[in-house]
């Protein structure tokens, strides 16, 4: 075996162990009760994963193996660490971090969302981050406000 292709081969074992950190929002981070739980867990289940790749033998395969756990512990942890505990919202009258919101558009859908935190925001579930240029608009809002995106209107119906 060449001495070349062994440096190859290292610089490769190398590249594959060090994965760049995730990316962390410049925005505060909000989160509801069940967001910051929702972190927790995760960074419970991130510390978990790597400490199983302890047991891994070779050198290479455990610091590959170890890699993606490592670098989801590190933005875990940062994201609990960072974490403001929001309250509930107070009154349904007004949209606030925490609330659902059911608004209508001039096509005629009816959508409800929960706005949340960044890191427990999944559309599909129902839930928006704070920050997303819908719930921006509506933070603050009432029932019956309208409120323009883009070339659409959004007229707020229900406030939870």
């Amino acid at each position: 075996m060449s001495v070349a292709f062994v440096k190859e081969e290292s610089a490769e074992a190398a590249s594959e162990t060090h994965l760049p950190d995730r990316p962390v929002s410049p925005h505060p981070n909000l989160v509801t009760e069940e967001g910051l739980k929702a972190l927790e867990r995760q960074l419970d289940d991130a510390r978990k994963a790597y400490e199983a790749t302890a047991t891994i033998e070779d050198v290479n395969e455990r610091r590959r193996q170890a890699a993606t756990p490592l670098r989801d512990l590190r933005y875990y942890a940062e994201r609990v660490h960072t974490a403001q505990l929001m309250p509930a919202p107070q009154t349904t009258t007004q949209v606030a971090f925490g609330s659902t919101v059911t608004f209508s558009r001039d096509d005629g859908r009816v959508q409800t969302y929960r706005i949340v935190g960044e890191d427990e925001a999944d559309p599909k579930a129902g839930t928006i981050s704070y920050v997303s240029p819908v719930a921006r608009l509506l933070l603050g809002k009432g029932v019956g406000d309208v409120v323009a995106m883009g070339e659409q209107e959004l007229e707020i119906v229900a406030v939870g």
